[in-house]
């Protein structure tokens, strides 16, 4: 049941409840004297709309909850995984209905900024030093998140390639002839240990080399530009006002509120959330 007074667009789909819900903790084990729990619908449609809105904690409307209970809940299925859970549960689900596009993978890091510092922050070359956090993100062909690593906004793309990879989410086929797969990046990843990183894991790079022109597309038939999907998807990822600008200090907080959007854009990919 959502809020009514609260827009459509910032209220958790009941869609994705229903997917949510076995993956909560007990509350068996938690029974206390005191205050009734908050309602886990309530409490999980609250989280949704600080992450698409990007309000701060504290002044989340009273209609939704008490901020300091809300965000205790967040905390509390933070440190139990569960929105990393229900991204993977998410991208299981894509696979079954069209199934993981492992052939061609793009990779890409964002820089956005975090005002309040925190893990994982540092001075964005981009933004006249501000304090910054870069995510490096991994999707398949259409551009669902695959794997996510987070660090300051001074750590160059390149260093982020290994957390990125060992983060997939889900088990990744084994490389053949027969099911070759494809790594797409940009200039930021043009240097030897990435190479390296590339041929032990069994890709084929296609990494943009400084001094070539990007302009001239290779005149091969067939041949479409791939690299996008990953921008359109940290384009996605922005829309969600939590992300756009970082308030989180903890990093695991940080990472579950991206953890959270990657379920979401992995459960539409999907078709289990029916947007217009």
């Amino acid at each position: 049941m959502g809020n009514p007074e609260v827009n459509n667009e910032f209220q958790f789909p009941d869609e994705l409840w229903e997917w949510t819900l076995p993956l909560l903790l007990s509350e068996k084990s938690k029974i206390k004297p005191g205050r009734p729990r908050m309602d886990d619908r309530q409490a999980m449609n609250a989280i949704f709309y600080v992450l698409r809105t990007g309000i701060h904690w504290k002044a989340l409307p009273r209609t939704l909850g008490a901020s300091s209970t809300v965000h205790d809940r967040f905390q509390e299925w933070q440190k139990a995984g569960v929105f990393e859970k229900l991204w993977q549960a998410g991208v299981i689900e894509y696979d079954e209905a069209k199934g993981i596009e492992w052939e061609w993978q793009a990779l890409d890091g964002c820089i956005t900024k975090a005002p309040l510092g925190g893990e994982s922050t540092g001075p964005s070359p981009v933004d006249r030093a501000k304090i910054g956090t870069k995510r490096s993100l991994l999707t398949d062909g259409r551009g669902v998140p695959l794997g996510l690593a987070v660090a300051g906004s001074n750590r160059h793309d390149m260093k982020l390639t290994k957390a990125t990879l060992e983060s997939i989410i889900v088990e990744r086929p084994k490389v053949t002839e027969d099911a070759p797969q494809h790594l797409l990046a940009d200039k930021g990843y043009d240097y030897p240990e990435v190479d390296e990183l590339v041929d032990e894991w069994g890709y084929t790079g296609h990494i943009s080399r400084r001094g070539e022109d990007t302009q001239v597309r290779p005149k091969v038939p067939g041949y479409r530009a791939r690299r996008w999907v990953v921008e359109r998807t940290h384009s996605w990822m922005n829309r969600f006002r939590a992300l756009l600008i970082r308030w989180e200090k903890k990093v695991a907080n940080y990472l579950a509120l991206l953890h959270f959007a990657c379920a979401w854009i992995s459960f539409r990919a999907a078709g289990i959330i029916k947007t217009t």
